[in-house]
């Protein structure tokens, strides 16, 4: 890479980096791009030479913090055991993720409204959403789940993680995070295909 070329990179690094910042401290509306040219030290033209407008950056942000949560979710997921274990772990990582505030504020609650909910979907189907979609397939296809077709399974169960992360965030409870982890447990041990009976014993 050029020096010419690392500088660009650096540039658009710091735009990235400091209107993430501003995002989850102020939300997207509140933030303007002088309020985001200032803070990176860079002028208009160059943030303008890098992204088309404000919405064009925050979906780099965007991208970068679907990026990071999926990461989390597929290490927690490497790290357990057999392939259900690794369904569980992945799923706790990802509500666990979302209870940082900067996760939800850029995630799920700007995220939707500002790129809409079939772009805000795109995204999400390219990180976590694959992820999950792809344990199920394991699962379904190892008969630790019953014989059925994965994307509306998929797309209920993140439903429910979105929803509760984003019920998280509004909560004020020690034990929430603790008892939606719990609750997401047993959703998940509810679809577990009852284990088939050993040799020997009684069918």
């Amino acid at each position: 890479m050029t020096a010419r070329a690392e500088r660009r990179e650096r540039t658009r690094r710091t735009l990235i980096a400091q209107s993430r910042r501003l995002f989850t401290s102020k939300g997207y509306a509140a933030v303007g791009l002088a309020e985001i040219v200032r803070e990176s030290g860079v002028t208009k033209g160059a943030l303008y030479h890098h992204f088309e407008g404000k919405a064009d950056l925050f979906r780099a942000v965007l991208e970068e913090v679907q990026q990071e949560v999926a990461a989390r979710v597929a290490a927690a997921a490497e790290a357990a055991g057999d392939p259900w274990s690794q369904l569980k772990a992945g799923c706790a990582a990802f509500v666990s993720a979302g209870a940082d505030p900067e996760v939800q504020r850029i995630m799920l609650i700007d995220g939707p409204a500002v790129l809409g909910w079939n772009e805000w979907r795109a995204i999400d189907e390219a990180t976590s959403a694959r992820h999950l979609a792809e344990a199920l397939t394991t699962l379904v296809e190892e008969g630790a789940i019953a014989r059925q077709p994965v994307a509306p399974l998929a797309r209920l169960l993140s439903g429910a993680m979105n929803e509760a992360v984003l019920w998280l965030a509004q909560s004020a409870g020690p034990d929430d995070l603790a008892d939606t982890l719990a609750a997401l447990s047993r959703l998940l041990e509810s679809l577990r295909h009852p284990p088939t009976p050993s040799q020997g014993e009684a069918a």
